[in-house]
């Protein structure tokens, strides 16, 4: 137990919610820019990471965090400092990279498809995170008000928000709540992955492929390897990951992970319990 006087506890809880969503936030900017130096993020990753004085916390990049906790307190903390007169300029800079990474699947949909008129789109994942029916600042509601701006229909999955989702959008024209992962991909022209649900890291990608009008995936959570996807026959686009080029391998990457040295180590190879 750590004692300390009321205003220094109060700003020590938004501190600490606040300084997790900078690790968000600046591990989300250096994918967007591997992807255009063509670095690897999941290597940036695990090489930042193992060293002891960062570790691997809340350093896996994405489509921006959500919830109740984190964009309430940057934002409170935020407030907190203008009203002391202060100009909190770095946490004005984790809320705007935030918000513009959870654009970020829609973008890349976009530039794959062009037109989205009269495409239909499965979604995985509507919660902001596992284990939660929580939407609140979800990457998910982003995804789907984009998709609908943009004509595109959605068929929708998530283990524990199907309740949520019917609560906050009841019977929208465009969007079809699916009682299963498979369910989903009915019909639809690629699958759009939200939420990093356990369900949805080992499945089988070739009824994946077989449901889909299109073999393709973009994955928000980063769940596969893109040398299995390739050799999977998928079009794969992920946050920040390097596509497969000729002389790099799946062992040459996995080799160079193991679970003793990252102790939130998650298989590369998609199929592989995490």
């Amino acid at each position: 137990m750590i004692v300390m006087d009321v205003r220094s506890a109060e700003l020590t809880k938004y501190a600490a919610n606040a300084m997790l969503a900078t690790r968000i936030s600046f591990m989300n900017e250096l994918a967007n820019l591997a992807e255009q130096v063509g670095a690897d993020i999941e290597s940036v990753r695990h090489g930042v990471g193992s060293d002891p004085r960062i570790g691997y916390s809340f350093i896996y990049p994405g489509i921006g965090y959500g919830g109740s906790c984190f964009p309430k307190d940057v934002k409170a903390l935020m407030r907190s400092a203008t009203e002391a007169g202060c100009r909190t300029t770095i946490l004005e800079a984790v809320e705007a990279v935030n918000e513009r990474q959870k654009g970020r699947l829609f973008a890349k949909i976009a530039s794959n498809f062009g037109d989205l008129a009269g495409r239909t789109i499965a979604v995985w994942g509507l919660a902001f995170k596992p284990n939660t029916d929580d939407m609140r600042e979800a990457a998910s509601r982003v995804l789907l008000e984009s998709l609908w701006a943009a004509g595109a229909g959605v068929r929708a999955y998530d283990p524990a928000a199907m309740a949520e989702a019917r609560r906050l959008y009841g019977q929208r024209p465009g969007l079809e709540l699916c009682a299963g992962a498979m369910e989903a991909l009915d019909g639809a022209d690629a699958l759009a992955i939200v939420t990093e649900w356990p369900e949805f890291r080992s499945p089988d990608f070739c009824a994946i492929r077989n449901a889909l009008h299109e073999p393709v995936i973009f994955d928000g959570r980063n769940l596969y390897d893109p040398h299995q996807m390739a050799e999977e026959g998928f079009r794969y686009y992920a946050i920040g990951r390097r596509q497969p080029g000729p002389g790099v391998s799946n062992a040459a990457i996995a080799g160079a992970r193991s679970p003793a040295r990252d102790p939130d180590y998650r298989p590369l190879r998609a199929g592989v319990a995490s």
